[in-house]
């Protein structure tokens, strides 16, 4: 493909990531499962790639040959990208209304068995996203393949060791048409990634494994969107690029915002309509089952 083509102006991506909290708040609450947390955090970030930068076809190909891919590796926030991928064209945007539930295709991490359009590879465990972007990156330069790979990771999930085996070989080896992307949110299931396992200083870690790195604001879009613009351009340099992506946990709902407490919890029914009074419906909700 030459182009995305959707290329959303930037209000019309503000109203359309109002809409796709509105779906992952009603999809976790629907099942009382899920994880809202990360989801509303990454909303900006999925609504950039999905109807402005991610060179893609809703028509769903899996081996993806002329597009750009991209490879969810915390697939537990799995709820913003079902309903960017509903919202986009690959599936029904009323099948969202069955997320979680049995036989659904919409599983609680996203999954392939299901066959659901838009979703390469399984990412329940975490830790694996990047190794499988920096295969999916090399098969396109072998191929002559001129499109980008692009991945996103939770930082909590840096504290899996295979992160920091596949950043050593994409340094090493030069995977230039890669994006990489860390939702630097501070939270993790349990307390702050500080409290947790201290990360330290990840803008030297990765330049000291060979790689370009990059600061984006992920909750504002002007910011992100120049972000990924400057990541695509200094892409075939040499050197695969990382996007330190500064987010909060629930952005957009004011009493889950900046709390590690939403990382897997469904708001109740009271909450949920708070929550939903924050954010207009914007592209219509999907029905109840």
């Amino acid at each position: 493909m030459t182009g995305n083509p959707f290329e959303k102006s930037v209000e019309e991506l503000k109203a359309i990531a109002s809409q796709v909290r509105r779906d992952i708040l009603r999809m976790v609450h629907a099942v009382n499962s899920g994880h809202p947390g990360g989801s509303l955090g990454c909303t900006e970030y999925f609504v950039s790639l999905y109807f402005r930068v991610l060179r893609h076809d809703p028509s769903f190909h899996m081996n993806g040959v002329g597009e750009d891919l991209f490879f969810l590796s915390n697939g537990h926030i799995c709820p913003v990208w079902y309903s960017v991928l509903a919202r986009s064209g690959y599936f029904d945007v009323k099948e969202l209304a069955t997320f979680r539930r049995l036989n659904s295709r919409l599983q609680g991490h996203a999954a392939t068995a299901e066959d659901l359009p838009g979703i390469r590879v399984a990412s329940g465990s975490l830790g694996m996203g990047l190794s499988v972007a920096i295969g999916a990156a090399q098969a396109k330069k072998l191929n002559k393949d001129p499109n980008l790979v692009y991945v996103l990771m939770g930082d909590g999930e840096l504290q899996e060791g295979q992160i920091w085996e596949a950043a050593l070989y994409a340094g090493a080896m030069k995977v230039d048409n890669l994006i990489a992307t860390v939702d630097r949110n501070h939270q993790q299931i349990d307390g702050t990634t500080e409290d947790v396992l201290p990360l330290g200083d990840l803008r030297a870690k990765f330049e000291c494994f060979g790689w370009r790195v990059l600061e984006a604001e992920g909750n504002d879009l002007e910011q992100l969107l120049s972000s990924l613009e400057a990541a695509r351009l200094a892409t075939g340099k040499g050197k695969p690029v990382m996007i330190l992506m500064h987010t909060e946990m629930g952005y957009g709902v004011d009493f889950m915002t900046g709390s590690h407490k939403w990382h897997g919890v469904a708001p109740n029914d009271e909450q949920l309509g708070q929550a939903l009074a924050q954010l207009p419906e914007t592209l219509g909700d999907y029905p109840e089952r």
